[in-house]
């Protein structure tokens, strides 16, 4: 089972947090080109992305690149794709038709570059107006793709900065002003078959308590992880992400009564004054499985 907790970025013009962030615990690094990267910079920073895309690390790496409607955004994929790079982070996918051209741009460079047709990830970032109002209508692509072979987005992110920019919004700490989005990209994922999505940075640094809060409730409202901005963030993220002991604990109770029950030919039991059914089984075998293969 692959770990999509952690997705941390590290600015791709900036080689020791790019060689750091490579040794780190994360699930997956991003060498970043976009926002980090000024624009009289990001031409000559595409070979150092690609480099660093080369080299051991204990994470999958990944590349964002410039948003499709960005004069960067064809250069910096003809120019970092190759067989080390694991995936792509596409900032400010707005429609159906983005994830169409830049799912085609991958595939012909897969084929051109002897690299397995669909094997490069490409994970959207929703985090505009128009993005988060039209994304059933972006999340049904792979429905509509004119040739045969895996889908290769398999989960979208949130991107809660360019989103407020984009509305005006001020979000207070606890960010209540961003819950409605969050659950809309949340419920359009589920709807189409995507895994859950990854959840936006945390850009207050110092507020560790909020942070903590607003990890579990990202968990708890179907995020399965979060982008990252500083290394600190990953062993905190790496837990939130992962079921607590109670929680391993109580499905292993849920799972034993469970089977105890279909023995004797029933499909309902109580367990610590809940009912447990189908659904609720379910859900319990999922973290088991989720717990055993991360070790």
């Amino acid at each position: 089972m692959t770990l999509n907790r952690s997705f941390l970025f590290a600015p791709g013009n900036v080689a020791r947090r790019v060689e750091k962030a490579l040794t780190l615990d994360a699930d997956a690094v991003i060498v970043d080109l976009e926002d980090s990267v000024a624009d009289a910079d990001k031409e000559a920073t595409r070979k150092l992305v690609a480099d660093a895309l080369q080299r051991p690390r204990r994470a999958r790496g990944y590349v964002r690149v410039n948003a499709p409607s960005s004069p960067f955004c064809y250069g910096d994929l003809v120019a970092t794709l190759s067989k080390g790079a694991d995936g792509v982070v596409l900032p400010k996918v707005e429609s159906a038709a983005d994830l169409h051209a830049i799912d085609w741009l991958i595939w012909n460079l897969e084929l051109e570059r002897g690299i397995a047709p669909g094997s490069i990830d490409l994970m959207p970032q929703i985090e505009t107006a128009a993005g988060v109002q039209r994304i059933d209508r972006v999340l049904q692509a792979r429905n509509l793709r004119p040739y045969k072979s895996a889908w290769r987005v398999k989960r979208v992110a949130f991107g809660a900065a360019d989103y407020g920019h984009d509305l005006g919004l001020s979000p207070t700490l606890d960010e209540p002003e961003l819950a409605d989005a969050r659950a809309r990209v949340v419920l359009a994922s589920r709807a189409a078959g995507f895994e859950n999505p990854i959840d936006s940075p945390w850009f207050h640094f110092k507020e560790t308590d909020a942070f903590a809060r607003a990890l579990e409730r990202s968990r708890r409202s179907g995020f399965q992880g979060r982008l990252c901005v500083h290394p600190d963030q990953l062993g905190p993220v790496n837990a939130a992400y992962m079921p607590s002991a109670d929680e391993v604990a109580r499905a292993q109770r849920i799972v034993a009564a469970f089977k105890e029950a279909e023995a004797r030919g029933e499909a309902a039991v109580q367990v610590d004054g809940q009912m447990v059914d189908y659904p609720v089984v379910f859900r319990a075998r999922a973290l088991l499985e989720m717990v055993t293969k991360a070790k």
